[in-house]
């Protein structure tokens, strides 16, 4: 979520959800943040790129405010099913990735959403490495042992 638009509590959210009923009225939703209780969608509107989304008991623009920068997720139990080769993004945080070789890259830590493809930020013993999630690129996926291989292209990593 990024910064309220106005001061009644309405925040601005980027949906990264294939799902648009994920933020219809009644909608429960829970924030990155700790939150042990769901923020329940009391209304949404279209502007722009973006969601204008209005919770029950967030009333003012300094609660808004609060959940700047805030990631918003459903339950896994209410996410619905995927068609094979693509991954929540919370099931690929913390995965191992290696190269072709088994030499470890690092820990995924962010997923990057961008217009063109993803791109998975790893951090490893070299710093920061950027891959593109590309079926070129990516080789496996196992999201039960937490370990990725990608094809080591060229000008990905620097061994």
């Amino acid at each position: 979520m990024s910064s309220p638009p106005g001061v009644r509590g309405e925040v601005a959210v980027l949906p990264l959800s294939q799902v648009p009923e994920r933020f219809e009225p009644g909608s429960r939703l829970f924030a990155d943040q700790g939150e042990d209780r769901p923020l329940v969608v009391a209304s949404s509107r279209r502007h722009r790129a973006r969601l204008l989304v209005s919770f029950e008991g967030v009333r003012d623009r300094d609660v808004a405010e609060a959940l700047r920068g805030t990631y918003l997720f459903v339950p896994s139990s209410e996410a619905p099913p995927l068609p094979d080769g693509e991954y929540w993004t919370h099931e690929l945080i913390g995965c191992e990735v290696f190269a072709d070789d088994g030499r470890p890259l690092g820990r995924l830590q962010e997923v990057i959403h961008t217009p063109a493809n993803d791109v998975w930020a790893v951090q490893g013993p070299q710093g920061e490495v950027l891959i593109p999630a590309l079926q070129d690129v990516v080789a496996e996926v196992r999201l039960a042992d937490r370990r990725i291989r990608v094809h080591d292209v060229p000008g990905l990593t620097s061994a």
